[in-house]
């Protein structure tokens, strides 16, 4: 059984419907207990990383997510689940999970000439990626010739490069696959992303 962390930061129901279409149970809940039992974590999120980590810590999920990873269950963030699970967020200056070492930054604040380049934040829209630092269990046999649907204003830079697995370019390199151990991540939005997303989502749920 799949959990989906709910901690009211949105785009669930997609991820939901989703799963659905790939005829794989799961359950939904606000509630930490009611997913303690369950094989797998999604943890998706649109929106606010300080409100994010505000509501995770009203449900009780800041500590039920770092109790899992360090058990070395397995984990997929999505889109703003993909960056608070790092150290810290330049976005509201939030202290966040530290499952993996590292930092969200914004795109002006790594490179402030991107618009100038005609690079529109928030980056928005399709995007192929590269794959690199060995195999990646939730990458395989998704064709690297698959674009993927992003919509952020934050970057994920880790401190280590070996767990990104895969990276966008827009005129800066944008991670966009993390793995370190039992903890994966996707920038983009797997369920919005057709069929190459639905891939990801089946090899991380039935791996």
């Amino acid at each position: 059984m799949i959990g989906i962390v709910d901690y009211n930061a949105g785009n669930i129901t997609s991820v939901e419907r989703a799963l659905q279409s790939l005829n794989i149970k799961y359950i939904r809940s606000k509630n930490p207990e009611d997913l303690k039992e369950c094989s797998k974590l999604i943890f998706p999120g649109v929106g606010d990383a300080a409100y994010a980590m505000e509501q995770l810590k009203i449900t009780g999920f800041d500590n039920f997510l770092k109790n899992w990873a360090n058990s070395g269950k397995e984990i997929l963030g999505i889109c703003l689940g993909s960056q608070i699970i790092f150290d810290f967020s330049e976005e509201g200056n939030t202290n966040c999970l530290g499952l993996i070492k590292g930092k969200i930054r914004h795109f002006s604040n790594i490179d402030s000439s991107l618009q100038e380049k005609g690079f529109k934040i928030p980056h928005m829209g399709w995007n192929n990626l590269n794959y690199e630092n060995g195999n990646c269990p939730i990458l395989k046999d998704v064709p690297v010739t698959a674009d993927f649907y992003f919509v952020h204003s934050y970057v994920i830079c880790p401190e280590e490069n070996s767990v990104i697995k895969a990276a966008a370019d827009y005129g800066i390199k944008v991670p966009a696959v993390i793995q370190s151990g039992s903890v994966f991540a996707c920038q983009f939005h797997p369920e919005k992303s057709g069929e190459a997303g639905l891939k990801i989502l089946k090899n991380f749920c039935e791996n």
